[in-house]
């Protein structure tokens, strides 16, 4: 039997770590803290496995569009306090 039985996280599970993974296919992709591993688009779920991770370079071009909103809201006065 295998020592390592830790499992990789597969399509449509929660990404962990921001880094480029690499699934069983051999596609690279870039994501997220937060986001979705994706699933493949001609074999479905599949494995994904963390390659590397981002550089400081590379983290600032990831959350480029991470701007927080600071614009008011606007509230709608109903005169019904």
């Amino acid at each position: 039997m295998a020592d390592n039985k830790s499992m990789q996280p597969v399509s449509g599970e929660e990404v962990e770590t921001t880094g480029i993974y690499e699934n069983e296919w051999g596609r690279e992709e870039t994501l997220k803290r937060g986001d979705e591993f994706p699933f493949d688009p001609t074999n479905g779920q599949t494995e994904w496995t963390l390659v590397s991770l981002p550089l400081e370079s590379q983290e600032q071009e990831i959350y480029k569009d991470t701007t927080s909103n600071t614009e008011p809201r606007l509230h709608i006065d109903r005169h019904d306090k």
